[in-house]
């Protein structure tokens, strides 16, 4: 069996062909081609609601596909948008909301939004990487944890990043060996731990990044099994079961109020 170590090397070492044969992907390209072709004519939040197809591209690009179904969530995050740190997104941990709304950013942009690079090139780019980790995570839930990690790493800037986000939590946990039940107690005390077994600024070069990721993945092989670690969940930032309204969403969001 290849380990997960050189499944991962064998994709990240040269990333641009990765890329360009999942963008190749029959379906991929069909849906990016849909959405290259279609999103600029989106003038407005309700406009990019109300196509299902342009939203769900959307809402992959920036990781948040289990979220597509909560409309009404997304269209707060929206309408607020990220000009005040007391937005909603602003508001949020996880960053998601706020790459979200920096791409679709209707409140500054009005009608001009999709015109930028970002809504539009930008954000399939985005969609092409998703779909590369969605897919090699199919075979091997390690290699989209260390994908993840590599696309993610620059973005650290203390432990509260790391414990904000479940598979960055993961790929930590794993690469120092750090057992479940060592992560009670305060977040604080969570915090402190990480921040004296992590070098983050390692974390800022692509040698210290694939220096953590070698140690993550040879400790992967050993303590799970590919074919059933539930990765998947890690990657939600809410449960996907039944419906909910946005007041119950805030509640299983982690609110920054003042600080983490």
């Amino acid at each position: 069996m290849v380990s997960t170590f050189t499944n991962y090397q064998l994709i990240s070492r040269d990333m641009q062909k990765s890329l360009a044969r999942t963008a190749s992907d029959p379906v991929v390209a069909r849906e990016t081609d849909y959405y290259l072709k279609n999103i600029g004519n989106v003038k407005s939040i309700d406009d990019l609601l109300a196509n299902n197809r342009l939203y769900k591209y959307a809402m992959k690009a920036y990781g948040l596909e289990d979220m597509t179904y909560a409309k009404a969530f997304m269209r707060k995050v929206l309408t607020e948008g990220i000009e005040s740190k007391d937005s909603f997104a602003s508001r949020l941990s996880d960053n998601r909301y706020k790459e979200f709304v920096s791409a679709f950013n209707f409140v500054r942009y009005k009608d001009a939004t999709t015109s930028f690079e970002q809504a539009q090139r930008g954000t399939a780019d985005k969609y092409v990487r998703q779909s590369l980790e969605g897919s090699v995570g199919e075979e091997d839930p390690g290699v989209r944890l260390a994908l993840y990690f590599q696309r993610k790493a620059s973005d650290i800037k203390g432990p509260f990043d790391i414990l904000a986000d479940p598979a960055l939590l993961q790929v930590v946990q794993t690469a120092l060996d750090i057992p479940q039940n060592a992560m009670g107690g305060s977040i604080d005390a969570q915090a402190a731990m990480i921040k004296r077994r992590v070098d983050i600024d390692s974390l800022k070069t692509p040698e210290g990044v694939q220096r953590f990721l070698q140690r993550f993945t040879s400790l992967w092989d050993v303590q799970n099994s590919t074919t059933s670690s539930p990765v998947l969940a890690l990657f939600s930032g809410a449960s996907s079961t039944g419906s909910m309204d946005v007041d119950l969403l805030m509640s299983l969001q982690r609110i920054k109020l003042g600080g983490v």
